[in-house]
């Protein structure tokens, strides 16, 4: 219970809701392709398994990806990819990720397909909800994933056609999720062993773990991915201007 009083536990549970809802709403997707040619009578449980089959594989992914972050110069690899998923979600590419998902009239394959199909995109999600446990503390972490993804799977799976239209209509829904993963970013990649280790890895510039190097470290993240991604979208030419070319 003690736990559930600390603001940084709750801090951090938001911004994992808010990366599942960002991040997972393909997942909504990918649940619907696999799972439309089963009878209606199934549908319902391939919904539920390949749900149950997706959020338990990501924990295990999860468990292993705060258990790497430990390794010198990975977390400082993860606020890059971070930066990266950041800029992609502000400048998106036009095109169908979903072509390859076959559906399948019989339960268990449907299941399977839900579950691989997860598998293969839950890169981002993994890397994001791991960098955004940092801030609870080493005891809170993995009680701290299973309750944001608990609480965000519903949202995903019941909500995705609500939040969708919910970010079309409010943009800044998605301009604020990639600022957030670019504050993880940056509050990540000051807090990698390899330069905040004083003791190890002298040849690295080492950086003072206090919370206005944090909190900085998050804002030039945050402006960083709104910057190239604002930039980006800028540059990329709209889907009529390409069909016109």
């Amino acid at each position: 219970m003690e736990l559930l009083m600390t603001p940084e536990f709750w801090v951090a549970v938001g911004q994992i809701i808010m990366i599942d809802i960002l991040l997972g709403g393909d997942n909504a997707v990918v649940i619907a392709l696999a799972c439309r040619k089963l009878p209606p009578a199934q549908r319902t449980k391939g919904i539920l398994w390949g749900t149950a089959g997706a959020i338990l594989l990501r924990v295990i992914l999860i468990f292993f990806a705060l258990t790497l972050l430990a390794i010198p110069f990975l977390k400082l690899a993860g606020a890059i990819l971070l930066v990266w998923i950041g800029i992609k979600l502000l400048a998106p590419e036009h095109d169908d990720a979903h072509g390859n998902i076959t559906a399948s009239d019989k339960l268990w394959a449907a299941v399977k397909t839900v579950i691989v199909a997860d598998l293969v995109m839950s890169v981002d999600n993994v890397i994001a909800i791991a960098g955004a446990a940092q801030g609870a503390g080493e005891g809170h972490q993995m009680p701290l994933v299973i309750f944001g993804l608990l609480v965000s799977i519903p949202i995903i799976v019941w909500g995705s056609q609500l939040v969708i239209k919910l970010m079309d209509r409010f943009p800044l829904i998605i301009t604020l999720g990639g600022m957030l993963l670019g504050w993880i970013a940056g509050t990540m990649a000051v807090s990698d062993p390899a330069v905040a280790n004083a003791a190890a890895w002298t040849w690295v510039p080492k950086l003072p773990q206090t919370d206005v190097v944090r909190y900085a470290a998050g804002i030039l993240g945050a402006l960083l991915v709104l910057a190239i991604g604002k930039w980006v979208a800028a540059r990329r030419p709209k889907p009529a201007e390409a069909v016109t070319a």
